[in-house]
């Protein structure tokens, strides 16, 4: 199955679920799905076309990046040429995933150091400002809609630091924009004279846009070779088409398998991924998370949870092993799995550009999923919900000079122990940090989430705030209300000011205020949806806090 030529050679043991799977695609074949797809049918999905018929560029947009390849190349050369060394993409969700995994698994490519910058804590906002040279730095603001505020908020901040350092006259030659035609970014890239400004195809959402300007630019700046990697994406596409037979066509088949597993229980689809390409997890998490999340149903993709032995997992697991050729730390783990019942699906990538074919390979099983749950995968309707809280909070702290306060629960075994005891089987907990992304933290949230797992035999997610609220957020918000959410937040050692304006001195927030009102209305907003909720305050020992609930575990 599958003859896909330096693409991917996909399997699956489905045992029991094969069957399932079979009928599903024979009804797909039957009524012409993936034709209809490929029409832009929005009644594939539901009889309106509201963000279906708009959403549906991610589709074609791989060959039409092909044209646009010597621009984003002339920028890179441009600016090498300039003296600059290094670029630090602004963004958050869509517009930051696909750009950090750039980063990470091309870390040694031929190009400028790449990095991200999505998290407001003022901690991490300050680590880059202190390790990044102003004169040799460029700086890409990434926002489809223009108006994303912790994006704005990055661009202000730093357009003011590159300005006390280099004069306004030379600052905007550090900024290139990429968002949406007619966006307010496209203003405020003319206004402070950007280097560039890159339109991106409007018909595209955040979560499927790594194959446009959004994940393309960052990646040629880092020496990313697009062409191979478009060129790559254009077989999957092919694999994908219309005239393929359903039998042969991966996207569909993995569509099916993740559609319908979900529908019989397995909606924890548990990722083990090749540690040299492993940050393709945090990309796929979104696009699942926040396309399937929603109207009462949704599946979970599990990313970065060790793997264990059966006796530590529930019955709602799927486990999806994408392996790197010649990587073999996972196949005995996963044998094992599979021998005691639990079905897997495997992807073997020749190399690091296969990436491009798993970007397009799913999002068009995420669309098909979409359609065997009966739901629109394009659309995020929970999502607004934690901002909208978000902006309250800021309002009541301009209007008074301080937050609402909320109580926090006391870092103590039984705090814990009465908030886990609501654990039902098909559960999850999610952990959000709203702190600075450190690996200490990570590696202290990573053993915590461990010690869950084999003490509840529930999935555990691990996320840091806000950039989670623009993925998985949707699907905590939006799903059948499975999940038990533990909030950690902590006092930032510094903090840093929010200009009201780029170029300007007045500041009426930090970043501190920010991440805090953002945590607050996130928590707000899952009570709202009847969520399960915990709230820790770690203080000023992040690593300690964390340790501390781990140990009483």
């Amino acid at each position: 199955m599958f003859q896909l030529q330096r693409c991917i050679d996909p399997s699956a043991n489905l045992g029991d679920y094969q069957a399932v799977v079979d009928a599903a695609l024979a009804e797909m074949e039957a009524s012409g799905v993936i034709a209809r797809i490929w029409k832009h049918d929005h009644t594939v999905w539901k009889p309106e076309p509201t963000e279906i018929t708009n959403r549906l560029g991610w589709l074609r947009i791989a060959e039409a990046m092909v044209e646009n390849v010597p621009r984003m190349e002339a920028l890179a050369a441009e600016v090498r040429e300039a003296g600059y060394t290094h670029v630090l993409l602004l963004g958050m969700g869509g517009s930051s995933l696909a750009p950090e995994l750039f980063s990470k698994v091309f870390a040694q490519a031929n190009g400028l150091s790449l990095a991200v910058l999505d998290s407001t804590d003022p901690g991490a906002v300050l680590a880059q400002t202190e390790r990044l040279d102003p004169g040799s730095t460029l700086f890409v603001v990434a926002t489809k809609s223009g108006g994303t505020a912790e994006t704005l908020s990055f661009f202000k901040f730093f357009y003011n630091r590159v300005a006390g350092a280099l004069g306004a006259g030379k600052a905007g030659e550090h900024f290139v924009a990429i968002t949406d035609p007619g966006s307010k970014l496209v203003d405020i890239a003319e206004r402070y004279g950007f280097r560039a400004c890159f339109l991106n195809d409007p018909n595209i959402g955040g979560r499927f846009s790594a194959l446009s300007y959004f994940g393309l630019l960052p990646a040629a700046l880092a020496g990313v070779d697009v062409r191979r990697l478009l060129d790559r994406a254009m077989a999957m596409v092919r694999a994908c088409g219309p005239d393929v037979p359903l039998g042969d066509n991966p996207g569909a088949w993995l569509g099916a398998i993740l559609g319908e597993l979900a529908k019989s229980g397995r909606d924890k689809v548990t990722f083990a991924i090749s540690p040299a390409v492993a940050s393709f997890g945090d990309w796929v998490e979104q696009l699942v998370a926040e396309s399937t999340g929603k109207e009462g149903v949704g599946i979970l993709p599990v990313v970065g949870e060790p793997l264990g032995a059966a006796g530590v997992y529930g019955s709602d697991r799927l486990f999806v092993h994408i392996r790197l050729e010649g990587d073999t730390t996972y196949d005995a783990d996963l044998a094992a799995l599979n021998a005691s019942g639990y079905p897997v699906v495997r992807f073997d990538l020749h190399d690091v550009y296969d990436l491009g074919g798993q970007f397009f390979l799913w999002e068009f099983a995420t669309a098909v999923a979409g359609y065997r749950l009966g739901i629109n995968p394009f659309d995020q309707p929970n999502v607004e919900s934690a901002k909208v809280q978000a902006r309250k909070m800021i309002a009541a702290y301009k209007e008074k000079g301080a937050l609402p306060s909320v109580e926090s629960a006391p870092l103590a075994a039984e705090a814990q122990d009465g908030f886990l005891a609501q654990a039902r089987p098909g559960d999850y907990v999610s952990l959000q940090a709203y702190v600075q992304p450190t690996d200490e933290t990570d590696a202290a949230l990573a053993a915590l989430r461990l010690k869950l797992r084999d003490r509840l035999h529930l999935a555990t997610t691990v996320g840091y705030g806000p950039r989670f609220l623009h993925s998985t957020g949707q699907l905590h918000k939006g799903d059948g209300g499975n999940g038990l959410f533990v909030q950690f937040t902590h006092d930032p050692p510094q903090d840093a000011a929010i200009p009201d304006e780029a170029g300007g001195q007045e500041s009426a927030m930090t970043f501190g205020v920010l991440i805090a009102a953002q945590s607050l209305g996130d928590r707000q907003a899952l009570l709202d949806n009847e969520r399960r909720v915990i709230r820790f305050h770690l203080g000023d020992d992040v690593v300690g806090g964390l340790k501390k609930l781990s140990e009483a575990l």
